[in-house]
């Protein structure tokens, strides 16, 4: 063992995550298994059988927006993502109540999701083994497994995120594969993409779930401090997130309506909406495969919550060495490399919020899932319109060589888009909860209440803590600024050789070579019944 100590503390793993991984994490908070299982479903029978459409539209919106997002990134280097932006392009009281959005918003979408796990596990024991479990004892151990997934080193998470999403997109392609090879119910068609069946009234509503259903993929920018060549692999992990889940969802949805048929699946859907899946996977591929489904949708579930959990640990940690927050959520375990004590008070405000909501006697999926995580999603969804916004104006106030398609067109277009995108979920709130007008008031509330807080604090922070206010989102001053990928080309070799040599600093030694600088930081259960809403999530998920 080396005897060399250092007062150094220790950091997150820095140069470990790979594109491949950071896109794991994000399509896995994305939940895809449980998104199509649980919401698509309804989304057939509010938009008939050009829902299809809607995803590849929520999908091409939203890659407008990871243009100037992923723009931005290479710029702004500080770990706290959405909230550090809209700080650096909107100024810092916005930016501060962006920080307050992004932690109730995250929260929301992981504590909720805890109430499906318990319904999903209890709901697959009964189809499977015709055993009746509680939802609360799995609902409670999902904590502690999520809390240790988070406990342990990134790399770790990465691995186990990896496994999960291949069998639970694996399950959905063998579904693809045995519609496509029996030819479906009645020959394969393109009807889902004709004019005349995409442009209906019940689009909008399909909209609002699509749109739900990409939830978490802009947390790439979370973790690139612990990326491999953050200025490439977040824009790629960004895009590759985005085009998958657009793609996959517009096809999954497709091949399902050629398993009934165009002139079926409407009512079929409406039927079952919970079974429609598992009908359609039943008939083209085999019983053996609905039950692997029916497990599929609980580690579908486990992945989404580890994704947004370790996103959580993320944002809190970048928030406590801010000042903002307490210092201790910053510390790092010296072995894992993980931000475990902001990982551990996470576990503790998901427990209490599920203990909360078992005492009252509230339903795990209508009530805690819907009611918690509806609030999460329009916030991650008022953080993304923020941030386009943010994109704007930071660059009009600093040199750049981006060009204007990047920094001015398309996020000017996504902050269009992304408005009338929250305009439709907000309007169609009753078909994600499926609550009173009450209810849905509140919770549509919840959103603008938090930025307002937020600004309110950002003033007091100024007037009672200057410094805190003063630093708050800072780019970091230990790393070098990241050169545009375009300007990353090979140095002129005709330079002349006879300059004279830089002078070292003074006290330095020029034969010891100085050490580098440290780099620095929804889903409804598949067996839902057809009288429950569906849920506004993406678990699906993220920044």
């Amino acid at each position: 063992m080396s005897s060399s100590t250092t007062d150094e503390p220790p950091g997150l793993r820095t140069g470990t995550l790979s594109t491949a991984d950071i896109s794991f994490f994000v399509v896995s908070a994305a939940a895809p298994l449980t998104v199509m299982a649980g919401v698509a479903p309804i989304a057939l029978v509010l938009g008939g059988i050009g829902a299809p459409a809607g995803y590849l539209l929520a999908g091409i919106t939203l890659a407008i927006f990871a243009v100037g997002f992923t723009t931005m990134s290479r710029h702004v280097r500080s770990g706290g993502a959405f909230y550090a932006y809209i700080a650096q392009g909107l100024g810092k009281p916005l930016g501060i109540a962006a920080a307050l959005v992004a932690m109730v918003g995250y929260n929301g979408m992981e504590i909720g999701v805890y109430g499906l796990l318990g319904s999903a596990t209890a709901d697959t024991s009964h189809a499977l083994w015709g055993a009746d479990l509680p939802w609360l004892p799995i609902a409670l151990a999902g904590l502690l497994l999520i809390w240790y997934g988070g406990y342990r080193s990134i790399d770790f998470g990465a691995k186990v995120l990896g496994v999960l999403l291949v069998a639970e997109t694996g399950i959905l392609v063998l579904l693809a594969g045995g519609v496509l090879l029996k030819g479906g119910a009645n020959g394969l068609s393109l009807a889902s993409f004709a004019p005349g069946n995409v442009l209906v009234p019940g689009t909008a509503a399909v909209l609002a779930f699509a749109f739900s259903a990409f939830t978490g993929f802009e947390s790439t920018v979370i973790y690139r401090r612990e990326a491999r060549d953050p200025a490439r692999t977040i824009p790629r992990a960004t895009y590759i997130a985005v085009g998958f889940l657009g793609l996959f969802y517009a096809f999954v949805v497709w091949t399902v309506i050629q398993a009934f048929g165009d002139d079926q699946v409407v009512a079929a859907a409406a039927g079952d909406t919970g079974g429609l899946f598992f009908a359609a996977i039943t008939t083209h591929v085999g019983p053996w495969a609905a039950d692997l489904m029916h497990v599929f949708i609980v580690t579908s579930i486990i992945a989404s919550l580890l994704a947004f959990h370790n996103a959580i640990n993320r944002y809190c940690l970048a928030l406590a060495e801010e000042g903002v927050l307490p210092a201790a959520l910053g510390r790092i375990h010296p072995r894992h490399r993980s931000p475990y004590v902001a990982g551990l008070a996470q576990t503790v405000l998901g427990a209490a919020v599920v203990l909360g909501f078992a005492a009252a006697g509230a339903d795990p999926y209508t009530q805690l899932l819907l009611w918690v995580n509806t609030p999460g999603m329009l916030g991650l969804m008022a953080l993304m319109l923020l941030a386009a916004l943010a994109v704007v104006r930071y660059f009009r106030r600093v040199p750049h060589q981006e060009g204007a398609l990047r920094t001015l067109v398309a996020p000017v277009t996504a902050a269009a888009l992304l408005a009338v995108a929250i305009w439709l979920v907000a309007s169609k709130v009753a078909l994600f909860t499926g609550a009173s007008p009450t209810v849905n008031t509140v919770l549509v509330a919840v959103v603008p209440t938090v930025l307002v807080l937020g600004l309110l604090l950002a003033y007091r922070l100024r007037r009672t803590r200057p410094e805190v206010y003063a630093h708050f989102a800072e780019e970091p001053t230990d790393q070098p600024a990241e050169p545009h990928p375009d300007l990353l080309a090979e140095p002129p070799t005709d330079l002349p050789t006879d300059l004279p040599a830089a002078p070292h600093a003074e006290g330095a030694d020029p034969s010891c070579p100085q050490p580098p600088p440290p780099t620095s930081s929804s889903s409804t259960p598949a067996s839902v019944p057809p009288n429950r809403a569906a849920t506004p999530l993406s678990p699906s998920a993220t920044d």
